[in-house]
């Protein structure tokens, strides 16, 4: 039998890693300290929906799982824009065949949970919380719910417990540990557009809806049974903030003001918003993500805002590159974490500035002239000259290049595209002879 491997948070990236472990002939054990979310009792009004892509698929597929969750997602081939005046505009988000899918946080934790309880060689304990860990000795104190702490170890430990891992706690106190914690002044609320007479979609299922208001913004994203979830990003304080919006009158009026368009389609909307907390929004780095044999993994490494997309297909590729060094090095932990941290630290720096790039772009630039007609002409190029040209948002999420290559060569298509925009040459996109040494020269 293998070795004993002890995981800390049972979220996303920690049941995908129990599972490709299991596969291995680890014995596994998971702690986590929410409950089983296969009693049905699960926390609600803080989920936003995520947006399965590439990298995350991959990480599926090589742990034979992509077809279980891809059957309940639902493609979305590109934004689709509501104007304050509820007129729509639409942007593709890639060339034909190409789509992000639409999957529950929830409902993709619950099935990675049960199929994780399916191994023999995996245990798991919920309610469970991790107040320290010796990362000298690879232990973990967990606090269960009736009051007791008890001691674990294992011969590899894995700290997958979220933006505030207490793993993670324990490295801060090392000298030359480096962190940062950086909190947008926007809040975020979950709401729902309901679905519609006999389960219809009330508006466009394959699409990512995104209200863009400049200050602020609401998205949603559709689920299975017809109904969309909405999130609404919202300054804490200002004129347009969470702060002035107490009450039933002002939630409607800020409604009806800003997103009147949808507004009969939400009846639960007033409730929704008094009910639901405020969720954070946080941008965490670190590094090492490697102690002796203690290893961050997903949120606990590299917590990220979630608007290029990617948080977890960016905390599924750790798994997945994880996996694939074990397979490559095992026994040879001192190899096989070393050269995780290498390869991932630099790429979770760089998808963190994307998302936070992003997020300026949809809130505020996606109904703009200029931006459209930017993105008019990189999608023109991606279409045109498929073998040459590759947007950056297609290298993020429909590709597996490198997240840093990505953020590089973005900012070298954004240089080229403002060069063809300014020299008046994108009437003239199909000459080759024109724009393919253009294309080289950028690259």
């Amino acid at each position: 039998m293998k070795e004993k491997a002890v995981i800390i948070g049972g979220g996303l990236s920690g049941s995908l890693l129990a599972i490709c472990l299991a596969k291995r002939g680890f014995e596994v054990e998971l702690y986590e300290r929410r409950n089983d979310m296969r009693t049905g009792k699960t926390e609600a009004g803080r989920s936003i929906n995520l947006a399965l892509s590439t990298r995350g698929i991959e990480a599926l597929k090589k742990a034979g799982l992509a077809d279980q969750v891809l059957v309940d997602a639902i493609p979305m081939n590109g934004r689709q824009m509501h104007s304050k005046m509820g007129e729509l505009s639409n942007q593709p988000y890639g060339t034909a065949g190409q789509y992000i899918n639409s999957v529950s946080r929830a409902g993709l934790n619950l099935k990675l949970i049960q199929l994780a309880g399916e191994y023999p060689n995996v245990k798991m304990f919920f309610n469970c919380k991790c107040t320290n860990a010796n990362l000298k000795n690879n232990t973990a104190t967990i606090l269960k719910k009736d009051g007791t702490e008890i001691q674990v170890s294992g011969d590899v430990m894995f700290g997958t417990d979220g933006a505030f891992s207490a793993i993670r706690s324990e490295m801060q106190k090392m000298n030359r540990f480096n962190y940062s914690q950086v909190y947008e002044n926007y809040g975020y609320k979950e709401l729902e557009i309901a679905a519609g007479i006999d389960g219809n979609f009330q508006i466009e299922k394959n699409a990512l809806h995104i209200w863009p208001r400049g200050e602020f913004m609401m998205i949603a994203l559709p689920n299975p049974e017809g109904s969309f979830t909405c999130t609404l990003f919202l300054g804490y304080e200002g004129t347009h903030s969470f702060a002035n919006l107490k009450d039933e009158a002002s939630v409607l009026e800020f409604f009806n003001t800003y997103f009147a368009d949808a507004v009969p389609m939400m009846p639960d909307l007033v409730k929704d918003f008094m009910d639901n907390p405020i969720g954070n929004l946080v941008t965490v780095r670190c590094s090492p993500w490697v102690v002796n044999r203690f290893a961050l993994v997903g949120d606990a490494a590299h917590a990220i805002i979630p608007f290029y997309g990617q948080g977890m297909n960016c905390s599924f590729e750790d798994v997945k590159d994880l996996d694939d060094l074990i397979e490559q090095h095992y026994p040879n932990w001192d190899t096989i974490l070393d050269e995780y941290q290498k390869a991932r630290i630099i790429n979770a720096n760089s998808i963190a500035d994307l998302a936070c790039k992003n997020f300026v772009e949809m809130r505020d630039l996606v109904g703009r002239p200029e931006f459209m007609k930017f993105k008019h002409v990189e999608h023109d190029l991606c279409d045109l000259y498929p073998e040459h040209f590759k947007s950056q948002y297609e290298l993020v999420t429909f590709n597996t290049s490198p997240y840093s290559y990505a953020q590089a060569q973005g900012s070298k298509n954004e240089a080229l595209i403002n060069h063809i925009i300014e020299a008046g040459l994108d009437a003239d996109l199909g000459n080759k002879t024109l724009i393919l040494p253009l294309i080289e020269k950028y690259k």
